[in-house]
Parts: C-alpha cells; sequence; structure tokens
C-alpha cells in the first residue's frame, strides 16, 4: 500500500466522455506490456465461469445467483491486476509471485467489501426472483423456461422491467465500487472513505461514468456468448483500464518511466 513510485510525477488527463475509450487503450497497453498475470486472472475466472455453468445448468436460479455473484465479486478478485498496471507505471513488470504476495496480504478491507458486494448479488438474485414468480405466466425453472417465457415473448413488459430494475441495482454497486476497489489497493484509506470518493467520482462525471459502465457491460457480454473464452482476455483489460479510470478520477499522479514517457493514467 502507499508505494507510489519514486520517479516524476505527471497529472493525469482531465476526464471527458472520451476518457473510457482512453482507459481502455491504456489497458491493452498494460496487458500487453506484462501480459502473463492478466492472462491467468482472466483463465482462472473463466474456468470457473465453466464450473458454475456446468454445476447448475438446468437449475436458473441458482445458475443466476452463481453467475451473479460472480461477476459483481469478478473486480475484487482482479485486484492483483491494479497492483500490476501500477507497476507498470514505474515501468516494472511483475509476476504472478508478486500478485499472490498482495493476495496473502489478507486485507481485511478487501475481503469486507467483496462480502458486501456479495450481499448486493443475493439481493438481486431474490429481488429478480420475485419479479418473475410474481409476473411470469409460467413457472421458471430452468434457463430454457427463462428464455421461452420471458426474453422471448412478443408482449412488452416482464423482459423489459427486468432489465431496467437489473440496471436501477447495478448502478449503486458500481458507483461504490469504481473508485473504491483500486483505492483500497493503492491506499491504507477506510473503505467509508474510498466508497464516498467512489461516489463522489460518478457524481462529479455522470456521463463519462455512465458510458464507461456501458462498456464494461458489453465487454462482460462479449465475453460471456463466446463461451466465456472472451473473458480471459475481457477481465484483465477491464481491470488495468479501471486503475486508469481511477487514477484520472482521484487526479492520482502518474509516474514517469526511465525514459520520460508517462507510461500509465494519463
Amino acid at each position: 500500500m502507499n508505494d507510489h513510485p519514486s520517479s516524476a510525477p505527471n497529472m493525469p488527463a482531465p476526464v471527458s466522455l472520451g476518457s473510457p475509450l482512453r482507459w481502455l487503450v491504456l489497458g491493452w497497453a498494460d496487458l500487453r506490456r506484462n501480459p502473463a498475470p492478466g492472462l491467468w486472472h482472466g483463465l482462472l475466472l473463466a474456468v470457473g465461469g465453466w464450473v458454475l455453468l456446468w454445476g447448475a445448468r438446468d437449475q436458473f436460479w441458482l445458475l443466476a445467483g452463481a453467475f451473479s455473484g460472480f461477476l459483481i465479486v469478478a473486480p475484487i478478485l482482479a485486484t492483483g491486476l491494479y497492483h500490476v498496471s501500477r507497476a507498470c507505471n514505474s515501468g516494472r513488470c511483475v509476476g504472478m509471485p508478486e500478485v499472490i504476495a498482495l493476495w496473502r496480504s489478507g486485507d481485511g478491507r478487501l475481503v469486507r467489501f467483496g462480502l458486501l458486494l456479495g450481499l448486493a448479488g443475493t439481493g438481486w438474485v431474490l429481488t429478480s426472483a420475485g419479479l418473475i414468480t410474481v409476473w411470469s405466466p409460467e413457472p421458471i425453472h430452468k434457463p430454457i423456461d427463462f428464455l421461452r417465457h420471458v426474453v422471448l415473448v412478443r408482449e412488452i413488459g416482464l423482459f423489459e422491467v427486468w432489465l431496467l430494475l437489473g440496471a436501477l441495482l447495478a448502478a449503486p454497486v458500481f458507483a461504490s465500487s469504481v473508485v473504491a476497489i483500486p483505492m483500497l489497493v493503492d491506499t491504507s484509506v477506510p473503505i467509508s472513505m474510498a466508497v464516498a470518493d467512489s461516489w463522489r467520482a460518478v457524481a462529479n462525471h455522470p456521463a463519462p461514468m455512465a458510458f464507461w459502465a456501458v462498456l464494461i457491460g458489453l465487454l462482460v457480454g462479449v465475453g460471456m456468448f463466446t463461451a466465456l473464452l472472451g473473458l480471459i482476455v475481457v477481465i484483465p483489460l477491464i481491470a488495468h483500464a479501471s486503475w486508469h479510470a481511477y487514477c484520472d478520477l482521484t487526479q492520482r499522479p502518474v509516474s514517469l518511466s526511465v525514459g520520460g514517457e508517462p507510461t500509465g493514467g494519463g
């Protein structure tokens, strides 16, 4: 924590509507510069998704709950990649042993925050189950039931309300975590302060952050609809880009590499 590089700082760029695309470019540069930790993270999370699919393939609500929790907690599982991007800022590459050491540090703040995110995912599944149970004309037990009786029905109503409800419940989770998680990795501030700073960043830049949330959703969707194979690249790309989002949104000074060029975050 707080091991900011000692080289000369460079202030990050102002946040604008185009900033999320810039964060993805910088995140991709980090992934190319130091690919092994990111690809390992992506592969492990994809394998975890395959296990969930296999174990709950015929039970829709179990599958929905497992995947909701999986996706909501994924940013916590990718915290090691924020450290990788922080190291890239100073022109340094780190390997999996250093990332594993970060995991084993036992930071209670990250554990508690992960549990809170898991509870949020559980709340979404229970709310979703209640909505569909009350509204759907047919019982939903399997994924194919959800597809037939919710997604593919001709009448406009249940599926659209379900999507809107998901967006409304996801918004506070996004606002609470988009800056907070990398801040917890980067500093020793308490969870409450990190969450407050995260909400402040979203409130100060509503349009760029809405665009960023949409991009994350689209990228995760691509990862999901490629039999989870796309997650191998999507997960580290989003994680590295999220570090640069944090740097810009909090105006965190960015170090210069040995050659004098900024290596990330601005």
